[in-house]
C-alpha cells in the first residue's frame, strides 16, 4: 500500500486527480466511481479541468434499491449533479436499483464489470472498515450483491428523508471481489472518524471483519488522506 499524507482534503484531492490525469494521458478507458463526501472535491478538481472524459466509461460501486434515480438521495441524482451533467462520459454505468429482479440485475452488473474492465476503482470508506456498501463480514470473492442495510446506516440516512418509512432498507453493490479485479485503486479518507478504519486497513490483520483490509492483497493501491485519518498509524 502507497500511503499519502496531506494537510488537508483539498490537497489530497487534487493529488488523487493529479494520478487520474496522468493514468488518462497513459490511455486507461474505464473509472469506477463512488458517491459520498469523500470524492467530492475530486469531482470538483476534474470538472474544473480541460480533461475530456468523452471517451471514457464510468463504473459506479453502487445504489439504493428502491429509489428513482431522479430522487435526490438516488446515487445516480448524484453523479449527475456532481459529475455527469458537466463532464459527460462515453457511457456511465449505475447499478439498476429499480431492477424487478435485483439479483439477476447484480449478476448484469457483473458482466458490465467484465466488458468494461476497471483501471482506476475509487472507494471511500465507513468508518468500520466497509468499502461500497460491504459491511464487515462480507466474503472477500464476492460480486455485485443485494445488501441489507444495517439499523445504524437506516438511522443515519432518516434524516435526509421526510419519513421514516422512506428510508431506503437495501442497496445493491458492487463486491469485494469484483472491486479487487480492478487494475489501480485509490482509496479517500478524511478526518478523525476515519482514523481507526484507516489503521485497521493499513496495520491490521486482513479479516473480513475489516473489509477495506482486503487491500493489502492488491499489487496497486494509493491511499490519499489528510492529516487526521492518518493520526493513528504507527509508521
Amino acid at each position: 500500500m502507497d500511503v499519502r499524507v496531506f494537510d488537508g482534503k483539498a490537497a489530497a484531492s487534487k493529488a488523487a486527480f493529479e494520478v487520474i490525469k496522468d493514468a488518462m494521458n497513459h490511455g486507461i478507458q474505464t473509472l469506477g466511481l463512488a458517491t459520498g463526501s469523500s470524492p467530492v472535491d475530486l469531482y470538483d478538481d476534474m470538472t474544473s479541468s480541460d480533461l475530456d472524459f468523452s471517451h471514457m466509461t464510468s463504473v459506479n460501486l453502487d445504489e439504493y434499491v428502491g429509489l428513482d434515480p431522479k430522487n435526490d438521495q438516488s446515487y445516480h441524482y448524484f453523479m449527475n449533479q456532481h459529475l455527469f451533467s458537466k463532464k459527460p462520459f462515453k457511457q456511465s454505468f449505475v447499478p439498476d436499483g429499480q431492477a424487478a429482479d435485483i439479483e439477476q440485475a447484480a449478476k448484469d452488473y457483473d458482466r458490465i464489470i467484465e466488458e468494461h474492465p476497471i483501471d482506476i476503482q475509487l472507494l471511500g470508506i465507513g468508518r468500520n472498515g466497509h468499502i461500497g456498501f460491504n459491511e464487515p463480514g462480507t466474503p472477500f470473492d464476492g460480486g455485485t450483491h443485494k445488501v441489507a442495510l444495517t439499523q445504524s446506516t437506516i438511522d443515519a440516512n432518516a434524516r435526509f428523508f421526510e419519513h421514516e418509512e422512506d428510508v431506503p432498507r437495501y442497496a445493491i453493490s458492487m463486491g469485494i471481489g469484483s472491486i479487487m479485479k480492478s487494475k489501480q485503486i485509490i482509496l479517500l479518507a478524511f478526518g478523525e472518524d476515519k482514523a481507526d478504519a484507516i489503521k485497521a486497513t493499513v496495520e491490521g490483520p486482513v479479516t473480513e471483519d475489516v473489509p477495506a483490509s482486503v487491500l493489502q492483497k492488491h499489487n496497486n493501491v494509493i491511499l490519499f488522506i489528510d492529516e487526521e485519518a492518518a493520526a493513528r498509524l504507527s509508521k
